[in-house]
């Protein structure tokens, strides 16, 4: 009777563990959808937001697109895109959120009114007359240089979320805490760049931008030439002070020269900072050329399959031409008289 007894409560303890297991093993609800009042909680929440931007935004229709944490394009497409189109801003200017859109699974954001201009009302105007409709306003109202936008990507919908919990997902690229644009700038730079410019101290290897962060813009500029190289120097400080040499080859440091008081001569040419990505001059494979590219191909003309520029040997000698004949009777066309 007692061992009956014993055996029935070790079944019931094994029952209950395998059910708490099975519990367990169930896969967690996913997230639900985003109503309605969610939506009109994150514009509320995000419309006309000043934000510092933490990386680059490339000119024209392009933007970038933000999904599960990761930046497109990459760095390296990044670079190539802005050489091509340009930039509309660079890490630690702030923007302005202008509209907040939401399409299938993405969230769309407008920085500084979009790419593209909106028109006003008066340049809808048009004026008939003899010579056709006219537009009231000619200018060019199609392209805004310092607006872009930015795509938020989610794998199949949109998930219910707080104003902050998008906040905290937009971290990558927007910067919703920095009270001025040093502390935004700061963020987006290596952690040696960033004490040396709080220290207010020049390091090889930084770009003209660090440099005025951390010594101001310089009183005194030089331009000179070290063999073949062209190079810029930009001096800080005066005796009896110590006296800061800050030599830079395109964009980077290259070199930095110190008078101390005491004379001594202290100078600096080893990299001492290391920025990525390096903005490259020419890549050894032609970019592939976005749609809508400028070109100065002719309308109809077909395009090199090799993808080398057209060369002057390759295009057909001109004929010469004879001495041009006796001047024909008056009335005729003019050139050589007919055979006889």
């Amino acid at each position: 009777m007692k061992l009956s007894y014993l055996s029935a409560v070790a079944a019931c303890l094994l029952l209950g563990a395998s059910w708490g297991a099975a519990d367990s093993q169930k896969p967690s609800s996913p997230p639900a959808h985003i109503t309605n009042g969610g939506r009109i909680d994150i514009i509320r929440g995000f419309n006309a937001e000043l934000v510092y931007v933490r990386t680059a935004f490339p000119m024209g229709q392009n933007g970038l697109k933000l999904k599960n944490g990761t930046i497109s394009p990459d760095a390296k497409q990044l670079q190539e895109t802005i050489s091509l189109w340009g930039q509309a801003l660079k890490p630690g200017d702030q923007a302005q959120i202008t509209s907040v859109t939401f399409i299938d699974n993405r969230i769309h954001f407008e920085l500084n009114g979009g790419p593209i201009k909106k028109k006003k009302w008066y340049q809808h105007i048009v004026i008939s007359g003899a010579s056709g409709d006219i537009p009231l306003d000619q200018g060019d109202t199609t392209n805004n240089i310092h607006g872009t936008f930015l795509d938020l990507v989610f794998d199949h919908y949109i998930p219910q979320m707080s104003v902050d919990q998008l906040k905290e997902t937009l971290r990558p690229v927007f910067d919703f805490n920095s009270k001025s644009i040093l502390e935004a700038y700061l963020e987006t730079i290596p952690p040696k760049a960033k004490d040396a410019i709080k220290k207010h101290q020049v390091l090889v290897g930084m770009n003209r931008e660090m440099v005025i962060y951390a010594k101001g813009r310089p009183p005194k500029k030089t331009r000179e030439k070290d063999g073949e190289d062209e190079y810029e120097e930009w001096i800080y400080g005066d005796p009896p002070d110590d006296v800061d040499f800050v030599r830079f080859m395109g964009d980077y440091v290259v070199r930095v020269e110190t008078m101390k008081v005491t004379g001594e001569k202290v100078v600096r040419t080893e990299k001492e900072v290391d920025l990525e990505p390096q903005p490259t001059v020419a890549s050894g494979e032609p970019a592939a050329r976005p749609p809508g590219a400028p070109s100065l191909r002719r309308p109809g003309e077909a395009p090199d399959p090799s993808g080398a520029p057209p060369n002057a040997s390759d295009q057909p000698s001109p004929v010469p031409m004879g001495p041009p004949g006796p001047p024909g009777p008056p009335g005729g066309s003019g050139g050589a008289p007919p055979p006889q």
